[in-house]
Parts: structure tokens; sequence; C-alpha cells
């Protein structure tokens, strides 16, 4: 009789662009030019002076163990860069550091999820989220973004999916896949209309809160303080510090929910590594040329890739206004999205993740991250529309 798995196990999803990625670099090996838009990655190295952070905080000795919500002097500067970015007041006490954001969305939907219990989500959103939601044993609740709305929702229409067995509202402004943004008018209409279910929490992932375009600005729930009390904000370095190797992420908890966050920090992973953790102090306190720069460059390839993917047969192309993703509607070009995310990989050489990967929603879409040079996107679009004329 072979190893009996918990039942739970069979409920646990992927995340599908490590599956692209991997294929990509099998393919790569073989000798294929694979052009890889496939992975949510900066192509940017770290800036400088956070590694040199880091080096210094090993070569001082800093090699065991640290707190596990994070050491003291992190801490007060996420605070301070909450304020200056977000323009609230928190007490680093909140502040939980995790290594990389997924743990904060793991640690709150592990507190909410259970059987009977309801967690909403945005559809297509980010994988993790309805697999861990399944993984927990509650019913996963899909928040349709919708391409007409520019992949935002609707805040009485999600207000309307609420009800006594909701424990959890997700939401992810920017956001991946689709490069939407909830506006600040929908946000202030749903805040309004949590104060009728004081008994559902908020987990706001705003990973991708510095990158934003056209004069938009983020509208942080934080800013909400009739949220204070169930709201866990979730953000870190991975995106813009590219720093996605270093495994750091910071989430600001609820007074009441603190205790919790720690103690299932100290039975999953005990702590952050202590010299990353030095390394997120310099880069939320150096210099900030190269978090602009970065954002500068994405917003030229955005550019590129929307002009491009609106110019081929049956593909239309949203404007995304924040994150480093297009979404583009793909039906018109008679594919799935599977089928198209295969052959663009397969015959073209090109690597993307199908809109499916990210929620039933996505049928129609594929997800396109522009976090390549601008010579790259114009040879991967070249390459799709030899593949759409074939």
């Amino acid at each position: 009789m072979g190893l009996k798995l918990s039942e739970k196990m069979g409920r646990l999803g992927t995340e599908t662009a490590f599956e692209v990625l991997a294929r990509a670099e099998a393919l790569g090996r073989e000798g294929r030019d694979i052009i890889n838009l496939g992975i949510g990655q900066p192509d940017f190295k770290t800036p400088p002076h956070v590694v040199e952070a880091g080096i210094k905080a090993l070569r001082d000795g800093h090699h065991g163990y640290t707190p596990s919500p994070g050491i003291p002097a992190l801490r007060e500067a996420v605070a301070a860069d909450i304020a200056r970015n977000r323009g609230v007041d928190v007490d680093p006490d909140r502040v939980v550091i995790v290594p990389g954001g997924k743990v904060t969305m793991f640690f709150a939907i592990l507190m909410f999820g259970e059987a009977g219990a309801e967690i909403l989500y945005p559809n297509p959103g980010f994988p993790i989220y309805e697999s861990v939601i399944e993984f927990s044993g509650a019913r996963a609740v899909p928040v349709p973004l919708l391409e007409e709305k520019d992949f935002s929702f609707d805040a009485d229409a999600v207000l309307s999916l609420l009800n006594e067995r909701s424990r959890l509202l997700i939401i992810n402004s920017p956001a991946n896949p689709t490069g939407g943004a909830v506006p600040k008018a929908q946000i202030d209409r749903l805040v309004a209309g949590l104060a009728d279910f004081p008994h559902v929490a908020v987990l706001s992932d705003e990973i991708y809160s510095q990158m934003m375009y056209d004069g938009h600005v983020h509208t942080s729930l934080l800013s909400y303080p009739e949220l204070e009390d169930r709201l866990i904000l979730l953000d870190g370095w991975s995106k813009t510090y590219a720093m996605t190797g270093w495994r750091m992420g910071y989430s600001v908890w609820p007074r009441s929910l603190v205790d919790g966050a720690v103690r299932l920090a100290v039975n999953c992973h005990s702590c952050v590594n202590a010299s990353a953790q030095y390394a997120g102090i310099a880069a939320l306190e150096g210099p900030q040329d190269a978090v602009r720069d970065m954002v500068s460059a994405f917003d030229a390839r955005r550019r590129v890739i929307v002009d491009g993917l609106n110019g081929l047969p049956g593909v239309r192309c949203r404007n995304p206004v924040g994150a480093f993703y297009a979404f583009p509607n793909i039906a018109g070009t008679g594919m799935d999205a599977r089928t198209l995310q295969n052959r663009l990989l397969e015959e073209a050489g090109v690597a993307t993740v199908a809109g499916t990967s990210f929620g039933a929603m996505g049928e129609g879409f594929v997800r396109f991250s522009y976090a390549n040079s601008v010579e790259n996107v114009e040879r991967a679009l070249d390459r799709f529309a030899t593949l759409l004329s074939g």
C-alpha cells in the first residue's frame, strides 16, 4: 500500500508561470532562442547599495536568528516608508516581516479559511489566492474583474457577494495579471459598504503600489481608518526593488491579529534571513533613483507592447495602468488561451502565460510580462504576428 496523503493536498494548485519558465529554460538548453515574457519578475538587478548592505550585514556577523516579526530597525523603516508613500502612521509593532509576499496571503487565508467559510478573491487574479483558499477548506468566491471596466470591479457587485459566511475579501490593486487598478471612487464605495459587514476582514495586496502610469495614483486601503481593525496589508521588496530572490515581504496587521501572524511565523519559518533584512533597510532608506528609472523603463515598454498587440489581427488590449503586465483579449484569433500560450512557446519561441492560469475568467486572454527589453518585446511581437499569419 502506497503513501496516503491528506485529502487537502488534492485541492492545492500551483503557479503556472513557473511551469512555463521551466519549459522555456528547457527549450533554451536545447538551443532554442526563447523570449521570456512569462515570468512576473523585474529584469533589473537589485540596486548596488542594497546588495552592499546585505554583504556588510554578513561581514558584520549578522548570521543568527532574528525576532520572528523582523528586526526592530526594519519594522521601523517600513513604518516610516508607509508614512512617506501612503501618508499613514503605522505602529511598527503591527509590522511583520515575512519571506516574500505569498507568506502574508497564506497566513491570512489560513487564519480565516475553514469548512463553511467563504473567501472572496479577484478572478482573473494571482493563482495562489484561489489555490490556498481551497486548501484551507473554505469556499473560494470569485470577484470578476471585467475587461470593459479596465479589469476593475463594481463595488456594489462585490458587496452583493458578501453574506454571513464571508470571512475575508482579497483585493489586488494594481493587479496581476491584468495591470488594472481599482479607481478611488469604487474603493470609497466599497469601504462604505463594508460597514454593513463588520465580520469580514480585508487583505489588500499592494505589491505593485509603486508601479503606476499615466498620472494614476495608488489608493491604499491602509488610508481608510474605518478598516484599521480588520485590514491586512501585503507589500514587500520583490517588485519595487527587483529583489525577488531575496524573499522579502512585509505585512501590516490589525492589533488583534498580530499575535496570530507572529505565531504562524514561528511555526512556519522562524524568522527571515538576517542579512536580507539589513538590505531591506537600505532599500527603503537609501536613494530611490533606481526605482524611478525602472518604472520609467516599464512605462516605455508598456507603450510598445500595447500598441503592438492592438495592431495584431484578432487581438485587442486594454492599456494597463499599473504593474508590468499586458492582458490582451485573444478570442479573435480563434484559439483558446492555453492553445495560444503553447503555440507561442513551442512554435514562436515566446513564453507567455494563459489567462486561465489566473482563474476561469481568464479564458480568452493571455498575460504578457513586459519585464524585458524593448528590443525583445518588439521581437516577440514580430513572432506573434508571424504565428497568426501562418
